[in-house]
């Protein structure tokens, strides 16, 4: 295979890796692809500004409050007044929202490993667990 190919086939494969996973999204059927990047952001960002999320999330920022304002009814985010300046909000994964995306991440990581379980033999999970350190020099490289 040469490198055209090898690069291709990476690309298809771990994008539909990423898409299956998306799919094990038991606790959040709710939220749209736009919605779970903001949430996204927010456990990256501890603290950050609607214009800063609409900005990073590639919309309108009145599409942005809205989404922020069915995730404060909700609970998942809470709200907090700039101390320097009262005009600046800044918006923030509330305990409740920290606990979804653990549950979230504890249900994908059991569904990614069960799948290895049932499907890879002892010496291709080995083979996995080799290449990892591979696959994360390609993610962390500028």
């Amino acid at each position: 295979m040469d490198l055209k190919e090898l690069s291709s086939s990476l690309r298809i494969n771990v994008s539909g890796l990423h898409k299956r996973l998306r799919k094990q999204m038991y606790s959040v059927n709710s939220y749209s692809m736009t919605e779970m990047e903001t949430i996204g952001l927010l456990m990256r960002n501890p603290a950050m500004l609607a214009t800063e999320l609409a900005a990073l999330t590639r919309i309108k920022t009145q599409s942005m409050s809205q989404i922020l304002k069915k995730m404060e009814a909700q609970g998942i985010i809470k709200r907090v007044p700039s101390k320097e300046d009262k005009r600046k909000v800044f918006i923030s994964l509330s305990a409740s929202g920290k606990k979804m995306i653990e549950k979230i991440k504890y249900e994908r990581d059991e569904w990614l490993r069960s799948l290895i379980e049932r499907v890879l033999t002892a010496k291709e999970t080995e083979l996995l667990a080799k290449v990892l350190p591979v696959l994360t020099k390609l993610i962390e490289t500028e």
